[in-house]
């Protein structure tokens, strides 16, 4: 049966370039980056679900009135087990970001391009392997005559490139009732080259903007002004002592420690011979679960204010994303064994339960409690330029997460 399977997987490359090539040329962008959300892109994924034979196949539309028809869908494709105690959900998101600076593009972003084995072209890797993969195991075992141990379900989301209120999060809070306190999550949205990482638990994330304002005055007369560049420049090399402050490491991590790095910079004054009065960058920190972000705040607090007292600038922080760790996923858990034992099976590699710095939609379910691994193999040109798929990574993720489902017991 197990083989059956997976050489029906290993038949499905010439449907996997279809069904990429559908998914590609109907952008899906959220109002919030210019486009019209997932509405045509999910119309065109239900009529493939449609020619499979799922149990079940359900919307449920987070109202948002900027996006097509004031919806942002969100579908849940069941095929049931022999037994429907428990659900091995595989979750993948049907929006995509904006390609960019065409300029940067060979080809045509929303048209695949297929070269040496890679399909390239906006969305073929952040989500549509995912999504694709999940279709050739539920095909795979429907074609195979084969009902899983227990219930299978695709849950394809809106709304996770820009924060997932509207996707994961709303299904959580409006239709808590689709998931069963013994359920487990696939998330196949992260990974790397090799297929050796499981993700298990990720870092605190805490996005900061940090307005530093004194007084504009002419860059030859500086006495009749205040430097707030200067100042807030000053914070900037203060703040890398919170390295130092929050020392503590954990090697489940990737890199093992907390980080705090100052990233974008707004502009200020747009003439050289003026000082600023008013300057504003922003700090990025991934801190391990163990460190509660309010003492990182109160160690912010203290550095800008010995700037304040020193520069006589006024500092305000003001928070842009803010989200202390989920729960991490036990790399005892069972959806971590068996993902493991797939993997070697699959790919014939050592797997290694491992914590990111990065955020993934994983832990809005590890914060209900329920156990989740994001898992594929893959390269990580999300979100690049000529972002492209290994269709060989595809079928092998489709082969590791069909293992699972036939793997996973009540």
């Amino acid at each position: 049966m197990k083989d059956k399977i997976l050489q029906k997987i290993e038949s499905y490359r010439q449907w996997a370039i279809e069904l990429q090539r559908g998914l590609t040329a109907i952008p899906a962008i959220s109002p919030e980056s210019g486009g019209e959300g997932e509405y045509d892109k999910a119309v065109w994924l239900r009529n493939e679900l449609e020619t499979l034979h799922f149990d079940s196949v359900e919307w449920f539309d987070a109202p948002d009135e900027k996006a097509k028809n004031g919806k942002r869908p969100n579908i849940v494709a069941r095929y049931r087990g022999q037994n429907s105690s428990r659900t091995v959900w595989i979750m993948s998101h049907l929006d995509i970001v904006p390609p960019g600076e065409r300029s940067l593009w060979k080809t045509d972003p929303y048209v695949v391009h297929i070269e040496d084995g890679k399909l390239i072209g906006r969305g073929v890797e952040d989500n549509q392997q995912a999504i694709v993969s999940s279709l050739i195991v539920a095909r795979a075992l429907m074609e195979s005559g084969v009902r899983p141990p227990v219930d299978l379900a695709l849950l394809f989301c809106a709304d996770e490139e820009t924060g997932s209120a509207l996707g994961a999060d709303y299904l959580v809070e409006h239709h808590r009732n689709l998931f069963g306190s013994n359920d487990m999550f696939i998330v196949p949205d992260g990974g790397n080259s090799d297929g050796t990482m499981v993700e298990v638990a990720e870092k605190s994330i805490w996005w900061l903007k940090v307005r530093t304002q004194g007084r504009q005055c002419h860059a030859s007369m500086p006495h009749q002004g205040i430097n707030a560049f200067r100042a807030a420049s000053e914070l900037v090399t203060k703040l890398g002592s919170l390295y130092s402050t929050f020392a503590g490491q954990d090697p489940l991590y990737d890199p093992p420690m907390s980080t705090f790095e100052p990233t974008k910079k707004e502009s200020n004054v747009p003439n050289i011979n003026t000082i600023p009065g008013d300057d504003v960058f922003y700090l990025d920190s991934r801190v391990l679960p163990d460190v509660p972000l309010a003492a990182v705040e109160a160690e912010i607090r203290r550095l800008a204010q010995e700037v304040e007292r020193t520069h006589n600038v006024t500092i305000s922080l003001e928070n842009v994303q803010r989200g202390e760790a989920a729960p991490p996923t036990s790399p005892d858990a069972d959806v971590v064994r068996w993902i493991s034992e797939a993997i070697r099976e699959v790919l014939g590699v050592e797997p290694k339960p491992q914590g990111i710095g990065g955020g993934t939609v994983a832990a809005v379910f590890r914060r209900i409690g329920l156990p989740a691994v994001v898992y594929s193999k893959l390269d990580d040109t999300a979100h690049q330029p000529g972002e492209y798929c290994i269709l060989d990574n595809l079928i092998a993720d489709a082969k590791v997460l069909a293992l699972v489902a036939l793997k996973a017991s009540a």
